[in-house]
């Protein structure tokens, strides 16, 4: 029995997408996995992980008796409040300190961020690693080119810019000045704020 700290072990069966697991003493996230098993082979499990800190892709084959360990990754709110050169600094939103992270941890992450983004922060051993943005934010459009008069039905679409540098398709009818709500998984646009 394990009463202070346990290492729970995942075997291949166990690894699912969405989990946090251990691998080469790096935390990653189960971005996609398939089950299959060959005769005498055996089974196997085909993954696709994301690196927690880096934010980097790969994709990993486990053997039926391989076994990982998953990983302890903490969260809590924090807010986004400014950006230091290649910094992007944070605030818990419980303990008020703060802390940062390089624009190489956030990755496509810094798209979405302006200041007073409420965001969820991954802790791995009590070290900030990366974080979790909400679904939908609202940003302001910087440019947009002018759509064509009397074209309000239409279903095509323009390039906008957004407050961040994000560029995104979106309706004819958006101007300069508009807010509008993106969706931060697909990097689309959703609707006018």
């Amino acid at each position: 029995m394990c009463y202070v700290l346990c290492e729970i072990m995942l075997s291949i069966s166990d690894i699912k997408t969405g989990k946090n697991i251990l691998w080469n003493e790096t935390p990653y996230v189960v971005l996609y996995h398939e089950h299959s098993k060959t005769g005498r082979a055996g089974s196997v499990l085909r993954t696709r992980l994301k690196n927690l800190s880096t934010g980097a892709v790969l994709e990993k084959t486990f053997q039926g008796a391989e076994s990982v360990e998953e990983a302890d990754i903490a969260k809590a709110k924090a807010q986004y409040i400014y950006k230091d050169g290649e910094d992007y600094h944070f605030m818990d939103s419980e303990s008020y300190e703060q802390f940062y992270l390089s624009e190489k941890a956030l990755g496509n992450n810094v798209n979405y961020l302006k200041e007073g983004t409420e965001i969820i922060i991954l802790t791995f051993n009590g070290n900030p690693i990366n974080i979790e943005l909400p679904i939908k934010v609202t940003l302001q459009v910087t440019e947009a080119p002018p759509g064509i008069k009397g074209d309000t039905v239409s279903t095509g679409g323009k390039v906008v810019t957004l407050e961040t540098g994000l560029k995104v398709s979106a309706p004819l009818f958006v101007k300069t000045g508009d807010n509008i709500i993106i969706n931060t998984e697909k990097g689309e646009y959703v609707s006018r704020a």
